[in-house]
């Protein structure tokens, strides 16, 4: 009998190394296909002298995001960009835009190097050099029709370029160049210790640059550096203050008199602050609202500061007078999560991208003045799929085993799924980031089509519940957050409408590890795991991941080179404890990861394997902390649906 081309196997892509993954039949591809095509718009940021936008978009067909150009509400967009690496950062020169600086990376490597686009011709012309990663943060704008634009970037050392392969120090150097002239016009700036450097903004005049270091997940300090003479000088913590709370730089005002910056040192949540810098009197603005803020904006002219304030994983648009500083109405804002928001530099006009269970994400642009939002970009859906039909999360709430409350996310199915509904409990990265309200993507399949509901918890160590809470699973506390993940289990099984013999667990990056670290500790609770780019041992993540992230990260996880904290992180690896792992297991890993080496997902599937289990492995070629483009994500979706068929659905 002649094979029917349903019975047919999915050919893989051919950068995709595939072990022990059983074929996948084009029935399944058809059946879960259309949910693997929703399209959004990422905003980018505005002309400086026209009102029209720099978005970021995949268009129908094509594997990554490109830059696009929006000239009008609800207009067609018009290709910036091309090839076969996404583009999601970019800015136009802001003096008249008569092009663009992007930056790119190679395979996911993050190697980022700096690119100027000709708007006109679509040329490309690389501006940096492709033995360090560089990043581009700002600009120094001119002041006259002769005077250049100046753009400024942070370059950072790669182990690749390391005697030995790894560095014992680093440096982050700040740079200034005139995009059109890059041979002859670039100049070393001021040479900043160590990294974990981010930029809050740039003085109107050019002469400042707000800087702010990480020192932990918890701990940073802010920095001004005089870009004319290339000093660097710490503002916060103030001098002779001994301050290990979170710092994040924000803008100046106009006058270049006051700094903005956001700080968890009054309390437990990162408030708005404002710093005069004469005489360094600060000003809390945000201390009345218990929430955390997560971004802000600040208006040309100082009229208008636009913030977004976390409230339990959802992201709320907030408009102050940038003046008075006192909180103004807003009545139009669509239901959602702002994702990011930018200020036109001429009208005030604040665009903004919305993401929500109802669609990924949408921009939209407020008028100040009018309160009046208008709508410039509509995702798009799959024929036969209506986004208004899908719930949103709902916040859950349970008790720890040491009686901390905990919260996340619930994603339940329709109603027309009866009885007991299985579960994929979704663990975030990070460790210090959070479950946030937003839009399922592929996984509304395994909610729509499956009935299976969607568990996103928030264990201790997330951020938006405060800062104690955030470092409640430091160092030697770090196996708390895995029985956080027990007493989430005790919650499942005490609802009456979800399915505690059911449960499957995922998550990328350090939600891998603790995808691997729950089916240690849980094995005999759970149905089976998939772990996105995992480490599977702390102590060989911390010696093999990029020289320039490696201090943070011990901070955090605690430093191995002390032997009574590396025997601690070797008692708790998954991979020292692989014979725990007794339900099926599926590793996925890129093969270009900076963060993650490849090696952490080779050594734990090598290991479970060794002990008997057998594991689904997928290795790309071509991706690096996660999978970007769409036909591997595609294809790890297919895959990801059949081990939960195979393992979680049947009784």
């Amino acid at each position: 009998m002649a094979q029917s081309i349903d019975d047919e196997a999915l050919v893989p892509p051919a950068q995709l190394h595939v072990q022990d993954i059983p074929p996948i039949p084009m029935s399944l591809v058809k059946k879960v296909s259309r949910y693997t095509d929703f399209r959004g718009h990422a905003l980018v940021g505005w002309h400086p002298m026209e009102s029209e936008l720099l978005v970021s978009h995949r268009q129908a067909g094509a594997s990554v995001p490109q830059l696009y150009r929006l000239r009008s509400p609800m207009g067609e967009l018009e290709p910036l960009t091309q090839g076969n690496e996404p583009v999601t950062r970019a800015s136009y020169e802001p003096q008249y835009g008569h092009y663009v600086v992007y930056q790119r990376n190679v395979g996911g490597s993050e190697a980022n190097q700096i690119y100027r686009l000709d708007v006109q011709t679509r040329q490309s012309t690389v501006l940096t050099q492709p033995d360090e990663a560089s990043e581009a943060v700002g600009w120094v704008k001119g002041r006259s029709k002769g005077e250049p634009s100046l753009l400024l970037y942070t370059t950072l050392p790669l182990d690749r370029t390391a005697q030995g392969g790894k560095r014992e120090s680093i440096k982050t150097i700040l740079w200034s160049v005139d995009p059109l002239a890059p041979d002859t016009s670039r100049r070393k700036i001021v040479e900043l210790e160590g990294t974990g450097w981010s930029v809050g903004g740039v003085s109107r005049d050019g002469q400042q640059l707000s800087l702010a270091r990480s020192v932990s997940a918890n701990g940073a300090q802010i920095w001004v550096v005089n870009l004319k003479e290339g000093k660097a000088r710490r503002v916060l913590p103030l001098r002779d203050s001994v301050d290990d709370s979170a710092y994040r730089a924000g803008p100046f005002s106009r006058d270049g008199k006051r700094l903005f910056f956001v700080t968890d040192r009054d309390g437990e949540y990162r408030e708005l602050n404002v710093l005069r810098l004469s005489d360094e009197k600060v000003t809390r603005i945000t201390a009345d609202l218990p929430v955390d803020v997560q971004s802000l904006a600040i208006s040309d002219d100082d009229r208008y500061l636009a913030l977004t304030l976390n409230f339990h994983g959802r992201d709320e648009l907030r408009l102050f007078d940038g003046r008075t500083l006192k909180a103004l109405p807003l009545s139009d804002i669509p239901a959602g999560s702002v994702l990011a928001m930018s200020f036109q530099a001429k009208g005030n006009l604040l665009a903004f991208s919305v993401i929500s269970q109802k669609g990924p994400g949408q921009i939209h642009v407020l008028n100040p003045a009018t309160g009046r939002t208008t709508q410039w970009t509509r995702a798009y859906a799959p024929s036969g799929i209506d986004l208004q039909t899908f719930a949103d999360q709902q916040i859950i709430q349970w008790k720890s085993f040491d009686g901390l409350m905990l919260s996340g996310l619930v994603s339940k199915p329709p109603a027309r799924f009866t009885g007991k509904r299985p579960v994929i409990v979704v663990i975030h990265g990070g460790p210090a980031a959070q479950a946030t309200m937003g839009f399922l993507n592929r996984w509304n399949y395994f909610v729509q089509e499956l009935g299976v509901a969607i568990v996103e918890p928030n264990v201790r160590g997330s951020l938006g519940y405060g800062k104690t809470f955030l470092s409640l699973d430091d160092g030697y506390k770090r196996q708390d957050a895995v029985r956080d993940i027990g007493s989430l289990l005790d919650w499942i099984a005490s609802q009456p409408d979800l399915d505690s013999s059911r449960v499957m667990v995922t998550g990328g990056s350090y939600g891998g590890y603790m995808t691997l670290a729950t089916s240690v500790a849980y094995a005999d609770r759970i149905a089976g795991s998939v772990a996105i780019v995992p480490p599977s041992n702390l102590v060989s993540f911390l010696t093999s991941t990029e020289s320039h992230r490696r201090d943070l990260r011990r901070v955090e996880y605690g430093d191995e080179r002390d032997p009574a904290m590396r025997a601690f992180l070797e008692s708790i690896a998954p991979l020292n404890n692989a014979e725990k792992i007794t339900k099926p297991l599926f590793v996925v890993q890129g093969k270009n990861d900076p963060r993650v080496h490849y090696t952490e997902s080779e050594q734990i599937v090598a290991k479970v394997r060794q002990n008997g289990q057998k594991v689904w492995y997928l290795l790309a070629e071509n991706e690096g902390h996660g999978f970007v483009r769409k036909e591997n994500a595609d294809f790890l979706f297919y895959a990801n649906v059949k081990f939960v068929e195979e393992f979680l659905l049947k009784p």
